[in-house]
């Protein structure tokens, strides 16, 4: 037995390098255009690596876990472009270490990539000039066309019409128009989005004209913004409201009423030709459906909002608010919290806050446009292409996941899921993997 046993010890330790066998660099390719230099390790299998940069004098670190050099690459190539010099060594812990010697400061981004008919694994590393930053492009990457998806963003109240005013004279309109301003430029922000913002300054709009607004535009969603208020000031958290049965049935019959107006349409179809019945059942289908995606894109907004604070109900509620009644534009409206609250009211006047609920807002439409994107979207055309190998990108100093995303052409979104990240936060050294797409 004791034998037996010395003889499977004896076969471990032969078969421990076996398992943890090194990633061999087996060349080093340089070269320098149009501002930016460009490093290239080949490299025998996919390796994790760390970078970072080092002052006084300049210098570009490049660990490399488990790595070698090949036997038969010999001295490393010359400077050129951004760097002077390259020097390799092998630290303590068995990490291959390449110092890039730099002639200026510069920023790097690095990323890996799979094999292709030329090359085998690779890791990759761009060096630019301080503020010489440049988008990476693929052809494999870029955009296929398409419409943005048009949200319209209605912030409550405004004018000669405050709105709820808190214990600290706090009004509800300033609150919804700032929480409205954030959330429509992260909308801006995303690709394949766009947002319309009913209001921009202090001014009163009427209630159907916002919905109107929201029509011309041929928007595929309505969000109001508001504070809620009641005697209570216990009273605290954040609802959401899409449109109630009632509420819809009283429209339909104003519009029917209306029916021979020219400019009475539903989803782009004139009812001024339509005998009452079939305007009837036109008005019926396209409202279902509108209070359908309604409640679903609610859904998404409170739990999103529930990631940020209290939540008054967990479910989407079903009110006749007028600005709601859009027979064909999914509409929703957001009571950010209760401005009767002075807890929840000192909380709104925050601009941190303001940011989070926009945060959360938007998290909850994208997640509802990415699982039900409108066909003729950019959003619907990139998520119909076939995913190829995704790219590792180590995180440097000053990456921002915007930079980061634009840089690759793809949305942050897009990163987001891959890497299941709850916000825009990266910490450098991070590897992120970069979705890519293969073709239509």
């Amino acid at each position: 037995m004791r034998r037996a046993l010395r003889q499977v010890a004896i076969l471990l330790c032969l078969l421990a390098p076996l398992a943890q066998a090194a990633t061999t660099v087996e060349n080093v390719r340089v070269w320098s255009e149009s501002g930016r230099t460009r490093v290239v390790l080949d490299l025998s299998s996919p390796s994790e690596h760390s970078i970072f940069t080092l002052r006084g004098p300049d210098r570009l670190v490049v660990d490399l876990k488990d790595g070698r050099l090949a036997d038969q690459l010999g001295n490393m190539p010359a400077g050129t472009g951004a760097i002077r010099a390259i020097r390799t060594g092998v630290r303590a812990n068995g990490q291959l270490r390449f110092v890039l010697d730099l002639s200026e400061p510069v920023r790097s981004r690095s990323f890996t990539a799979g094999p292709n008919d030329s090359y085998g694994d690779r890791l990759v590393i761009d060096l630019y000039g301080e503020g010489n930053i440049k988008t990476v492009k693929r052809a494999s990457e870029e955009y296929v066309s398409g419409r943005d998806i048009v949200i319209a963003i209605d912030p409550g109240h405004g004018g000669h019409d405050p709105g709820a005013i808190g214990r600290g004279k706090t009004k509800e309109k300033d609150i919804a128009l700032a929480v409205s301003k954030l959330l429509a430029g992260r909308i801006d922000q995303e690709p394949g989005m766009k947002a319309v913002l009913v209001r921009s300054g202090d001014q009163y709009v009427d209630h159907r004209e916002r919905m109107e607004i929201a029509r011309r535009n041929k928007a595929d969603l309505f969000v109001s913004i508001h504070a809620d208020a009641v005697d209570d000031q216990r009273a605290r958290g954040a609802s959401v409201y899409a449109l109630s049965l009632k509420g819809a049935s009283d429209e339909a019959a104003r519009r029917l009423a209306q029916r021979e107006n020219a400019a009475s349409r539903v989803g782009g179809v004139s009812l001024a030709d339509k005998d009452e019945v079939l305007a009837s059942v036109l008005l019926d289908l396209s409202q279902n459906a509108a209070i359908g995606a309604s409640l679903e894109v609610g859904d998404h907004v409170i739990d999103q909002l529930a990631s940020v604070g209290t939540v008054h109900r967990r479910q989407v509620q079903q009110a006749g608010f007028l600005v709601l009644k859009s027979p064909d534009v999914p509409s929703i409206l957001v009571e950010t919290a209760f401005i009767s609250n002075p807890s929840e009211e000192k909380k709104l006047k925050d601009r941190n806050h303001q940011s989070k609920l926009a945060d959360a807002i938007l998290a909850g439409i994208r997640h509802y446009f990415y699982t039900n994107p409108p066909p003729d979207t950019q959003v619907a055309m990139n998520l119909k292409r076939q995913p190829a190998e995704p790219v590792k990108h180590v995180i440097a100093r000053g990456d921002t996941l915007s930079e980061i995303a634009e840089r690759y052409k793809v949305s942050m979104s897009a990163i987001r899921a891959a890497n299941k990240l709850s916000g825009n936060q990266i910490r450098v050294g991070q590897t992120l993997q970069i979705p890519v797409y293969s073709g239509t």
